[in-house]
């Protein structure tokens, strides 16, 4: 499931209009890296709005993600280096959230930072829940995305159709911004 509907799901309208206020789009091209493993310390928090971005470890490619990814979120919970290399796959335009303004928003609206964390949190939890499933898949039983999303609560999934509406609001408002 995409991290920005689990962000977007928790999160107010108001709270989405700060995002696309704060942010700026950023246009990569095919093999650009956009975050080196090991490098400094992460800027931004990205959401891919278009194209596909390949996240890798020594060169062994580990997961492709696709509009709606959200990529970046670990770096503001943890301050080590990034422990991968995300790669554009092909032209991607992601929209770039500073650090520093993200910061600055959890730090002042403690609503929001409520909202945001909450979100983080649900989004690992269910990271790890996915992980615990194929750490402990055996041939007999396969994880298959129908269990994994069984997996997600009540509250999770009632959040997911407002965050859908909100993402795509989102996105309205951002590619409108590469016309203007």
């Amino acid at each position: 499931m995409r991290k920005v509907l689990y962000i977007l799901g928790e999160l107010e309208d108001s709270d989405l209009q700060w995002i696309v206020d704060a942010g700026s789009l950023r246009s990569l091209g095919a093999d650009e890296v956009m975050i080196r493993e090991g490098g400094g310390e992460l800027d931004s928090l990205f959401i891919v709005v278009e194209g596909e971005l390949i996240v890798s470890t020594a060169g062994n490619e580990l997961a492709r993600l696709s509009i709606g990814e959200v990529v970046g979120e670990m770096s503001l919970l943890d301050s080590r280096p990034p422990n991968a290399t995300v790669t554009a796959g092909k032209p991607t335009l992601v929209y770039e959230i500073s650090r520093a303004a993200l910061h600055k928003k959890l730090g002042d609206d403690q609503g929001f930072g409520k909202r945001f964390y909450r979100a983080l949190c649900i989004f690992l939890a269910n990271r790890l829940g996915r992980t615990d499933l194929l750490v402990g898949a055996t041939a007999a039983r396969t994880p298959t995305q129908e269990n994994v999303s069984a997996e997600l609560s009540p509250d999770v999934l009632e959040n997911m159709t407002i965050a859908g509406a909100r993402f795509d609001w989102f996105l309205q408002r951002v590619r409108g911004s590469v016309a203007t």
